[in-house]
């Protein structure tokens, strides 16, 4: 995507200051943008080439989304306070995630790298991204249906100088607070991830508590484990979710 040029920041930041009903109308009338029913958005810049908020998002204050390619958020999505997506060629947020506050989601602009790039973020249905994380999608990072990033201060890179690979993880699975992915690390479904885990590699075998530096499988989880990772993210999510 192109530079944000002075003139469409301008426009964008005043539409910021609008009463939700009338950012919607402008969003509309001037962007193109595809905007669903009841969608609240407040104090937050949102620049997207294509841009689709379905039913029932919410956008807190102080967002900034900007340079993203194609936007498309699904129904009941809630978006917090403080938080910073910014380009690649697309972000897809599922159907009931959420993303709390002060996350910081970011593609390097035209990297200098000697392969192929895939630069999408996609959070899967019911997902929740919790506090103060940084995720690098340079390449393609996927997080699966109702997964949690959770705790505080983890970090996920697709990059290194000149080479990128992308990130997976699972569905149904809790990351827990300072963990780091590498280029190419990936989390199976139905796992949990223990504190200060370093992921180098392919993680494979579900149901298991990882762990360590470089993290492994380290011990099966219990019914109890499961029952907790397969908990409803929200209350209000549906049962097709």
């Amino acid at each position: 995507m192109k530079r944000l040029s002075k003139s469409r920041f301008t426009v964008l930041a005043l539409i910021a200051l609008l009463p939700s009903f009338l950012k919607r109308s402008c969003y509309r009338w001037f962007f193109g943008y595809k905007i669903g029913k009841r969608v609240r958005i407040g104090l937050s810049i949102i620049d997207a080439r294509e841009c689709t908020l379905a039913d029932d998002v919410s956008i807190g204050h102080l967002n900034l989304i900007i340079r993203v390619q194609k936007l498309a958020i699904g129904d009941h999505v809630r978006i917090g306070f403080c938080n910073v997506i910014r380009g690649g060629d697309e972000v897809t947020l599922g159907r009931y995630s959420e993303i709390i506050r002060m996350n910081e989601i970011n593609s390097i602009a035209e990297p200098e790298v000697v392969n192929p790039i895939d630069p999408r973020f996609l959070l899967g249905e019911g997902s929740i991204i919790t506090t103060g994380h940084k995720i690098d999608f340079t390449d393609r990072v996927t997080i699966g249906r109702r997964s949690i990033l959770g705790g505080r201060n983890s970090s996920l890179w697709t990059h290194n100088r000149q080479r990128t690979r992308p990130i997976e993880i699972g569905s149904f699975a809790y990351v827990g607070s300072e963990i780091r992915v590498a280029p190419g690390g990936s989390l199976p479904s139905r796992c949990i991830v223990g504190i200060g885990s370093v992921i180098t590699s392919e993680l494979t075998a579900e149901g298991f508590l990882i762990a360590g530096v470089p993290a492994k499988p380290v011990k099966e989880l219990t019914e109890d484990d499961q029952f907790l990772i397969e908990r409803k993210t929200r209350v209000d999510l549906p049962d097709d979710v």
